[in-house]
């Protein structure tokens, strides 16, 4: 068994989508980043990325590159479940947590995880997204940003490409 972690933060900021798992929520600020800053789609990416030591997502997409340029986060998670098939590895579950004080997310958590679970040929049971407040504290208590991160389990699959 292999294990991950991955953490990610963006700020806030006017005029921004705020998409979380690769759903459109509504609210007033959306996240600032060079793709569409999904902090929980970096978060899951970075825990896959480092359990099957590929690295993080800064390498396989650095913000340098105008090809990534306001790209789908779901995009770039495809591409992640891609390679870790090719390197043979399987999915065991994925357990992850965004961090911010508004909206409330609990309405959009089941959509999250089966966008996540279809984009990853999982079962979505093997998907588990969480929601907290800093109740007021911080830079996510204060609404300048939000966080999340991840933890994952792999499982060698026995075949590399």
């Amino acid at each position: 068994m292999r294990v991950g972690t991955g953490y990610d933060v963006h700020r806030l900021t006017a005029g921004r989508d705020l998409i979380l798992g690769g759903v459109k929520i509504p609210h007033e600020l959306g996240l600032l980043g060079h793709s569409d800053a999904d902090v929980l789609l970096h978060a899951v990416m970075d825990a896959l990325l480092g359990a099957a030591a590929l690295g993080d997502i800064g390498r396989h997409f650095p913000d340098t590159e105008e090809q990534y340029r306001g790209i789908s986060s779901m995009k770039l998670l495809a591409y992640v479940s891609r390679l870790l098939r090719e390197k043979g590895y399987r999915i065991e579950n994925i357990d992850a947590t965004v961090i911010a004080q508004k909206p409330k997310l609990r309405p959009y958590i089941a959509q999250m995880e089966q966008n996540m679970a279809k984009v990853l040929g999982v079962s979505q049971s093997q998907i588990n997204v969480k929601a907290t407040t800093e109740e007021g504290l911080g830079f996510t208590g204060s609404q300048e940003g939000i966080a999340a991160q991840a933890v994952c389990c792999l499982e060698p699959s026995g075949v590399q490409i």
